[in-house]
């Protein structure tokens, strides 16, 4: 069993921070690619932001400048530090991970549960 489990969302004013976390574990041997991505709303799940477990980073565009992405391969653990939070940044937002297991399987396009964020004008 592999589980990828976010936490950090909440509620926060525009112009604030917040840092979300996505700690994976199981039967884990390596995560390639872990990431962001977010949900609003009545609208298309749309990428926000990855990174290679050898620390190659891809933002969405309009995420430039205001969300860093990290991880911690020791821990099986990407973050997403968010800074000046818009009401348009609303949404849920999901892990994605791209695993090997030690039995060889891969797990393409894993998901976690989501965690909200809500920014208020």
């Amino acid at each position: 069993q592999v589980q990828l489990v976010e936490s950090g969302g909440g509620l926060v004013q525009a112009g604030g921070s917040l840092r979300l976390s996505c700690a994976a574990s199981g039967s884990i041997f390596s995560i390639n690619v872990m990431g962001w991505y977010r949900q609003a709303p009545g609208k298309q799940r749309e990428l926000v932001a990855a990174i290679t477990d050898d620390g190659i980073i891809n933002y969405a565009d309009s995420m430039k400048g205001r969300f860093t992405i990290s991880r911690d391969n020791a821990k099986n653990t990407v973050y997403l530090q968010m800074n000046s939070l818009k009401p348009e940044d609303t949404a849920v937002y999901y892990c994605n991970a791209d695993i090997t297991q030690y039995d060889g399987r891969r797990l393409l396009d894993y998901w976690g549960q989501g965690t909200q964020v809500t920014v208020s004008s």
